[in-house]
């Protein structure tokens, strides 16, 4: 299988659609739902898992419940945007436990961040110890965020 989604069959989008709700199905259960016996079903799942498609299981907590709620995204714009700099702050970024996600953007600014903590305190902590003090920061902008409309991020699996 490569790595274009348009090598995956109707029965591996399904797999896909079920797994990406419900983890931890089994594969008897998972194969009822797809149609499929449970020993077709099993060498399919094995192989998305072994061709990196399925990249492996994680339970999702709720963040509220773990006084993590307070969310902000922060613009960083970077002083020197070649690869070793791009490099560089991509290895250290990792290293910030309360930043939950990371994307290199186009535009104005060069990464977003998606940063989790219990407070507003507690963000500014980690904006002056963290953020502020990863490789080549020259400047960074935080948006509070005060209501999540749409956080888990389950997409279903488009046909191609």
């Amino acid at each position: 299988m490569s790595d274009r989604s348009s090598d995956l069959d109707v029965f591996d989008r399904k797999i896909l659609d079920v797994i990406a709700v419900d983890g931890r199905i089994s594969v008897t259960e998972l194969a009822r739902r797809i149609g499929l016996s449970k020993s077709p079903t099993q060498a399919r799942l094995k192989r998305l898992e072994e061709t990196g498609v399925v990249r492996g299981y994680r339970a999702l907590f709720d963040p509220i419940r773990l006084g993590r709620d307070h969310v902000a995204f922060v613009e960083v714009k970077l002083s020197d945007t070649r690869e070793a700099a791009l490099a560089a702050f991509n290895d250290a970024v990792t290293q910030v436990p309360e930043i939950e996600q990371c994307h290199l953007i186009a535009g104005a600014f060069d990464y977003l961040l998606k940063v989790r903590t219990s407070s507003m305190g507690a963000y500014r902590m980690v904006l002056a110890d963290s953020i502020s003090t990863l490789p080549h920061v020259s400047n960074t902008s935080t948006y509070v965020a005060m209501q999540a409309v749409k956080e888990e991020g389950v997409a279903a699996v488009a046909e191609a």
